[in-house]
């Protein structure tokens, strides 16, 4: 059913969508690709999605590069992973500024190399004025990772008086958490057949419209994320609410 009327399509936009940009290996293996060369081509699908985010007025793009699992996968690929990431700031500054988006990381720093956190912390020094969009992408991240080191955070500052454990909630979770400054996520997708989240942006996440799609992410297109974001804009988002008590705030 219905529950948005036309006049309301095209301003429900998600302020923050989350992107698990799934199915690079998957579809190098189908195409007789040497391993690794499926991550390539991938990268290049990036960007006409932020484009088409940008054009539709999405605040926040939040993208699952590299999370604190992948770390177990092989050498080979978690270094080429490395590379790639490395190549990807590189050239999406000059998109950056051609844009005024601001570029943002998340996730355990302390495990990549010197010169890949130092490349990370002048993007975000370089583009940190901007305000068209955010692009966030997570590297070496995980949604439990996040929770602990809020909780850790909290509990430090109870230790040393600044706050009581009675004080804590949500609220001051919250800001604890990576992201705690932006918009919580309203649609997350995941690509390449999986119905799953993978420890990804847990508490962000939690009231988020959760899509998923059989396309690999090396051919997810704008038209296709276009068809989801009508079907974001087409869901009723009650938040623990009635049907009823949403109607009557609206008439």
């Amino acid at each position: 059913m219905n529950h948005t009327s036309v006049s309301n399509l095209e301003q429900s936009v998600p302020k923050h969508l989350a992107i698990i940009m799934d199915g690079n290996n998957r579809y190098a293996t189908a195409r007789g690709m040497q391993k690794g060369q499926g991550h390539i081509i991938g990268k290049e699908a990036l960007d006409p999605i932020v484009e088409h985010c940008l054009k539709v007025g999405v605040e926040v793009v939040t993208v699952f590069a590299f999370s604190s699992e992948n770390w177990q996968r092989p050498e080979q690929e978690v270094a080429l992973l490395m590379r790639l990431l490395s190549a990807t700031i590189h050239e999406q500054m000059p998109r950056m500024h051609k844009y005024c988006i601001r570029l943002r990381f998340i996730g355990d720093r302390s495990q990549l190399s010197p010169e890949l956190q130092a490349l990370m912390a002048d993007a975000e020094a370089k583009t940190a004025h901007f305000s068209a969009m955010t692009l966030v992408i997570a590297i070496s991240y995980g949604g439990q990772w996040d929770i602990t080191n809020a909780a850790k955070t909290l509990a430090k500052r109870v230790q040393a008086g600044e706050i009581s454990a009675d004080e804590i909630d949500a609220k001051q979770m919250n800001a604890c958490m990576q992201l705690g400054d932006v918009p919580p996520v309203d649609m997350l997708i995941r690509t390449g057949g999986e119905y799953r989240i993978s420890n990804f942006l847990l508490w962000q996440s939690a009231y988020a419209e959760l899509f998923f799609t059989d396309t690999l992410w090396p051919e997810f297109k704008p038209k296709e994320l276009s068809d989801m974001m009508i079907q974001f804009a087409q869901r009723q988002r009650r938040f623990g609410k009635t049907s009823e008590q949403l109607q009557s705030v609206s008439s």
